[in-house]
């Protein structure tokens, strides 16, 4: 069952690319709903600026509120059931954009970096350090296309293990993982 997908667009690009709103996302998406006082006591800002960046992400579709849950003074948010998609291409000769792309993306690979810091600083038991990977290849020289087919394949290899495609596991072992896959060119030597 695939989601619906999510193009993002120069506007929402623009709404999302900020490191706080990025880390409110970030909250939302590995923990499920919160309230502005929740997210102000993980992120260390006043509710106040939260609430701000709040809206700014729900304008552009990044979040919504529950409305099944809390009151007027408290609201709860969660992000919609909807992939978002990103084609840096899309905006990589627009001065208005590019900025706001480089300014997302950097803040992306920082996140990237620092789930991978904290997991090796973790002292994890032998069966989930057995279980993780840290890896890489070298040995492959694609074309443009070969890569697209191959970051699809692996997406569809992953998509097969999210809680969506085999339900919420009743195994007491289970743990949120994450999953940080990095494709690319590098410019031969």
């Amino acid at each position: 069952m695939d989601k619906p997908r999510r193009r993002i667009d120069a506007r929402s690009l623009r709404g999302l690319a900020h490191p706080l709103r990025m880390a409110i996302l970030e909250a939302l998406e590995l923990d499920g709903p919160l309230t502005s006082t929740g997210l102000s006591a993980r992120l260390g800002e006043s509710t106040g600026t939260i609430s701000w960046h709040l809206r700014l992400l729900a304008e552009h579709g990044y979040i919504e509120e529950e409305q099944e849950r809390g009151t007027k003074r408290e609201r709860w948010w969660r992000v919609p059931s909807v992939r978002t998609v990103l084609d840096p291409a899309e905006f990589r000769d627009d001065p208005e954009t590019s900025g706001a792309l480089k300014v997302y993306l950097a803040d992306l690979v920082e996140r990237y970096y620092d789930r991978v810091r904290r997991y090796v600083a973790e002292n994890w038991s032998g069966e989930w350090q057995h279980a993780a990977s840290l890896s890489d290849w070298r040995d492959l020289k694609l074309t443009p296309e070969q890569l697209v087919a191959l970051n699809e394949e692996l997406g569809e290899v992953i998509e097969r293990y999210t809680t969506a495609a085999i339900g919420d596991t009743a195994d007491e072992r289970a743990l949120p993982v994450i999953v940080q896959l990095q494709s690319f060119p590098r410019q031969p030597k």
